[in-house]
């Protein structure tokens, strides 16, 4: 099972091969790397600790603040969110199709701004009812989007907020986009998680606040994030793990079980929030247009 403090990817967790309950595919598209895991049963996700359904990683090796390769990633991105949209609401991505962004985290921390800076880019298009976007090549759906904030400055879970704007924008889609935490290092700023299966804010870390769901918000929700952040833990344990360290027992054990309490960004992050948040809303346009 992935450990609390370890890991948000479910390819992190068991999901990079085929076994009993999970299904893996692999593609490659220009420089990225495509992998597709689905988790069919009970029995798999509680050994993996991720529930059932989809999970698609888009991952290329160095950062997505490499202007080079922006388009090629929002490019790539687009397509898997806009055959998972499909997929999830049995709808067509047309005119008549409405979306919700939701951007999950702490504006105030920049490791957690990724939701909140995202939405902050994105073009809405809900409120001018069409009229106003004519002149565009590419016509985007209905399209509204705000952050929720954090529990701890509003004093309301992020679900009770997102579930009255689901009543009053009927969301045939409800997209919620939030920092990640990742086990490897290489991950950071280079990976796009997105999934059929919703989200619990904070569970990467050990904190989950009550789930964005089809179940609790009454609207599916595809969850997006780029993991920004690894644990401690996973640094020591890499650290002995190529020192040939038994990490299983003894001093060791010791040493990652009472010294893991810690999160880390690299020290670009100042950069990767921005960019990835500039991927993600980019992408989200990009799919949701006829």
């Amino acid at each position: 099972m992935c450990e609390i403090w370890q890991s948000d990817l479910a390819r992190e967790c068991g999901c990079e091969t085929e076994s009993a309950g999970v299904r893996v595919s692999r593609a490659a598209a220009g420089e990225f790397e495509i992998l597709r895991v689905r988790i069919g049963d009970d029995e798999a996700a509680a050994r993996i600790g991720k529930p059932c359904g989809r999970y698609v990683t888009v991952a290329r090796e160095g950062l997505f603040t490499d202007s080079i390769v922006f388009e090629e990633a929002r490019r790539v991105l687009a397509v898997e969110l806009r055959e998972m949209a499909e997929r999830m609401t049995g709808k067509r991505v047309g005119a008549d199709f409405s979306l919700l962004v939701v951007g999950l985290g702490n504006d105030e921390m920049t490791p957690d701004a990724l939701g909140p800076q995202t939405v902050r880019q994105m073009t809405v298009t809900r409120h001018r009812a069409g009229d106003g976007v004519r002149f565009l090549s590419e016509k985007p759906c209905e399209i509204a989007a705000f952050s929720p904030g954090v529990a701890g400055r509003t004093g309301l879970e992020a679900v009770e907020l997102v579930r009255g704007a689901v009543a009053a924008v009927t969301p045939d889609l409800v997209v919620a986009v939030d920092a990640l935490v990742a086990r490897e290092t290489g991950r950071l700023g280079s990976t796009v998680q997105l999934s059929d299966v919703g989200l619990a804010p904070g569970g990467g870390v050990g904190q989950a606040r009550p789930a964005l769901s089809a179940d609790s918000l009454g609207a599916p929700v595809l969850a997006l994030g780029v993991p920004t952040v690894v644990s401690t833990t996973a640094l020591l344990r890499d650290a002995f793990a190529r020192l040939s360290l038994d990490t299983e027992t003894g001093e060791v054990a010791d040493i990652l079980q009472n010294g893991g309490g810690y999160l880390v960004a690299p020290r670009e992050i100042d950069l990767l929030v921005p960019a990835a948040a500039a991927l993600l809303a980019g992408a989200l346009e990009r799919a949701f247009s006829y």
